[in-house]
């Protein structure tokens, strides 16, 4: 069996075959978006695919990873230029269109790995209709900011406050890109802003109480009218180790995701009406 584990570096025979061996297809999906003045539009997209290439890199014999999707749902971003927004039933039938094509292929089991916040609901959508169209199959998603192991990491060296202080262009993402293309990240621009006051109700952190990092009501409001610089959070307490921390939590717990769904039973429909 071939060792490569980079979808779009294998010939077409070692993908039939890395298929036939039950590996599971990883699908990253990023974001092209305003980051504030210091972070490059490619945050969400560079910082889900370094995850699950490097999650990957652990278990080869496991997974294909396929190239990050680098556009997602937005449209509350489109006063900030550079944002890309796709809508959201074009979003959704895409995602759903490339877990048919890996499901065509023979992949049993496919994880789509999200790293923007607004597209958790459509990624979750996608991943169950790719089940109900093919009832033998397994699709899970996962955003990587809820995987617990990533929870307990940055709970050890958390400087900025909750909620509100690690929601977007953060500590937690400035770090993350510090660790991967520091030479991209523009410190001196970088600047606390937390918006609007987070309430009991209303409030945003990725290590926040939920998976999602919402609280327990959601909305998304046009992002101009909670942030002038399109932050939301304290990018000043980020460095590139903490997201060297990050970015080893997050793959390693991507890892127990992966072996889990690997494992897992896929068991027949039962029809109860006959």
């Amino acid at each position: 069996m071939s060792s490569k584990f980079l979808y779009e570096e294998m010939t077409w025979p070692e993908i039939r075959e890395a298929a036939k061996a039950g590996r599971v297809a990883l699908v990253p999906v990023g974001m092209i978006e305003d980051h504030g003045h210091h972070l490059p539009v490619d945050t969400d997209a560079l910082i889900v695919g370094t995850i699950a290439r490097r999650a990957a890199a652990l278990i080869p014999e496991m997974v294909v990873c396929l190239p990050e999707i680098k556009f997602g749902y937005s449209p509350h971003h489109m006063d900030f230029p550079g944002t890309i927004t796709i809508g959201a039933h074009t979003f959704i039938d895409y995602l759903l269109d490339v877990c048919r094509s890996l499901i065509h292929h023979g992949f049993k089991r496919v994880l789509l790995v999200n790293g923007h916040g607004s597209n958790a609901p459509f990624v979750d959508i996608a991943s169950r209709l790719a089940i109900i169209e093919h009832p033998d199959t397994l699709c899970a998603t996962v955003s990587w900011w809820s995987i617990d192991q990533v929870r307990q990491c940055v709970a050890e060296f958390r400087e900025s406050q909750f909620p509100g202080g690690m929601s977007h262009a953060c500590e937690a993402e400035t770090s993350l890109y510090l660790a991967i293309r520091p030479e991209l990240v523009y410190m001196e621009r970088a600047a606390k802003e937390i918006g609007f006051p987070p309430s009991k109700y209303f409030w945003y952190d990725l290590m926040g109480g939920t998976a999602s990092g919402y609280s327990s009501v959601l909305m998304a409001p046009h992002w101009s009218t909670v942030t002038q610089t399109g932050v939301m959070g304290d990018p000043t307490k980020a460095t590139k180790e903490k997201g060297e921390r990050i970015l080893k939590a997050a793959s390693e717990g991507l890892v127990d995701v992966i072996r889990e769904l690997g494992k897992r039973e896929i068991r027949a429909r039962i029809d109860h009406h006959t």
